[in-house]
């Protein structure tokens, strides 16, 4: 018992200097502005372990309120997460309504947690959320209503969402701006589609500066390498970086949070280096055409 009482201690020990490294090195470099979650594997988890699906989903809204502190803690400022999609509609009668009822509870939370409005974090619910229950509809309400003056940080909780019906509500609402002579054709293009997507539609009252559409990171737990329809054009068009682990949610830990951050900054910096190789590449090439042809950009001894 006092061997494995040692090695659990060198154990933790280990893991908290690992942990420690890694902030350290992810706060040295830029931050991503705007994070995507994909949170998955809480069925997978109840199941590993025994316990009831209700119960994975409840240790899974345990780690979603955790990487909400961490994002605090570190200083991202937006952070999207993949709470229900359209295609969780199909499950059983019984699932669903632990889920809605979850989210209703997870709202009522969210409004009263005084760690919000500390942070000044204003939430938004994104998606068809007209296909939700009523009770579900009313806390979100509720919630949105008690943070929609704050702006410090940005927490979008997707439900009943679908990546591509986004678009296509998006090219709708400009179709209608179009027919009542509020837009031209001509002034149509990408930024126009980026600003008539969900979060920015949510945005345009004017009460908050509107908020970060691209998403820099996308993240996915439970294994699976894909992104289920989610955010398409924000995580797309913006080349974003993509971390997929293979804990489940309820298993996400503090360190794989880091190791996605550092994972978009290696990007980034690997980005940054490559232009600046392609600038010099170009810089040589055009010098090269600008000098006569008996002429060399070496000097000869």
């Amino acid at each position: 018992m006092r061997i494995e009482a040692l090695r659990n201690w060198l154990r933790g020990r280990a893991y908290g200097g690992y942990e420690k490294m890694l902030e350290e090195e992810v706060l040295e470099r830029k931050l991503p502005g705007h994070v995507a979650i994909i949170m998955d594997g809480n069925r997978r988890y109840a199941k590993k372990i025994g316990i009831s699906t209700k119960q994975g989903y409840q240790y899974g809204a345990g780690i979603t309120e955790k990487v909400i502190d961490w994002c605090f803690g570190l200083g991202v400022k937006q952070l999207t997460i993949y709470a229900f999609s359209i295609e969780n509609f199909c499950r059983t009668e019984e699932e669903r309504a632990q889920l809605f009822e979850l989210m209703r509870v997870e709202f009522e939370k969210i409004r009263q947690d005084e760690r919000v409005h500390k942070h000044g974090v204003r939430v938004r619910a994104i998606g068809n959320i007209s296909l939700l229950p009523e009770s579900v509809r009313a806390e979100i309400r509720e919630a949105e209503l008690a943070t929609e003056h704050y702006t410090r940080f940005k927490l979008y909780i997707a439900l009943a969402y679908s990546g591509r019906m986004e678009i296509v509500d998006s090219v709708r609402v400009i179709g209608a701006k179009v027919n009542k002579g509020l837009l031209s054709v001509d002034d149509i293009d990408e930024e126009t589609v980026s600003k008539h997507l969900y979060i920015n539609e949510l945005e345009n009252d004017g009460s908050v500066q509107a908020a970060k559409t691209a998403v820099d990171l996308i993240i996915r737990t439970g294994g699976e390498m894909r992104l289920s329809n989610f955010v398409p054009w924000q995580a797309l068009g913006n080349e974003c970086a993509a971390y997929f682990c293979a804990p489940f949610w309820p298993m996400f830990r503090r360190i794989d949070f880091l190791r996605a951050i550092r994972t978009y900054q290696e990007r980034a910096e690997e980005k940054r280096k490559s232009n600046i190789r392609r600038v010099l590449k170009l810089s040589r090439f055009l010098e090269r055409k600008a000098l006569p042809n008996n002429l060399s950009l070496e000097k000869k001894g």
